[in-house]
């Protein structure tokens, strides 16, 4: 990587870092604390100046609540894949300490009944319609009726037809 690449990549990662902590609503002081690192040295990140080791990276994911994994391929010049944003979300559940074993599972288990479904329907239709609106058929006087049928068991079917 050429001078020229290194300090456009120093740029784009400062930039990234500086914006994230500006959503996170802290002050450079108060990011710099939660990282464990000093005010000039974010300071520096931020410019562009420095390129952190992957430890405060990880830190600095963890402060601005951002995937550890995207920011070390934003700091060594990659751009970050679109192509999986359900494992970020996974990750972020993972990875919260305000939660324990228990609720983690609880929460991938509900986002995977949210995401499963609509990933299926997207694939299940043909190119060209949508998941929201797939081509349907005309609902029948059956489909129309709002009661629920239940299935009978069979002893509860031989004992309909012997009281018949």
């Amino acid at each position: 990587m050429n001078a020229k690449a290194r300090s456009h990549t120093h740029d784009a990662f400062g930039a990234y870092v500086r914006t994230q902590r500006q959503l996170a609503r802290l002050s450079l002081r108060q990011a710099a604390a939660l990282a464990r690192i000093s005010n000039p040295y974010l300071s520096q990140i931020e410019n562009g100046l420095a390129l952190p080791s992957v430890t405060v990276i990880s830190a600095l994911a963890d402060v601005l609540h951002v995937s550890a994994d995207s920011l070390l391929l934003l700091a060594a010049g990659m751009t970050p894949g679109e192509s999986a944003p359900e494992a970020v979300t996974e990750d972020a559940i993972r990875n919260d300490s305000r939660l324990d074993d228990g609720q983690k599972r609880a929460l991938l288990a509900v986002l995977a009944s949210f995401v499963e479904p609509s990933v299926r329907a997207a694939s299940s239709t043909r190119p060209g319609a949508t998941a929201a609106s797939p081509e349907r058929s005309a609902p029948s006087d059956e489909s129309t009726n709002n009661k629920p049928r239940l299935k009978q068991s069979p002893k509860a079917r031989t004992e309909d037809t012997v009281t018949r």
